[in-house]
């Protein structure tokens, strides 16, 4: 899985497609991520020490990843996500759109 915690994606299919949001969790063994504000679940809940006043809570739920494609930073379009090794065997992101290295 190449999308990381905190990058930003755009949702290109499904319910949400066309929002962009930060990643807020990744589940790499699922091929899944929760997105921030993004695949929202109405979650019934009981009063608790956690949540006191109960109800009715809004949450974020997982997508998989297809769904979803990284926002190159210097352009602000969905872009594919390429790997450069460096001559000491370092291997960092890259866009493919621009080039430009992803910030990791």
């Amino acid at each position: 899985m190449r999308i990381k915690k905190n990058d930003t994606v755009r949702v290109i299919a499904g319910e949400d497609k066309g929002k962009e949001g930060k990643v807020l969790k990744v589940f790499p063994d699922k091929h899944r991520l929760i997105v921030e504000k993004v695949n929202l679940i109405k979650r019934h809940t009981r009063p608790s020490k956690a949540v006191p006043q109960g109800g009715i809570i809004e949450k974020e739920a997982p997508i998989n990843e297809t769904n979803v494609m990284l926002v190159c930073p210097k352009t602000g379009k969905p872009t594919r996500i390429g790997m450069e090794v460096a001559a000491d065997g370092s291997r960092t992101r890259t866009s493919k759109k621009s080039g430009t290295p992803l910030n990791d």
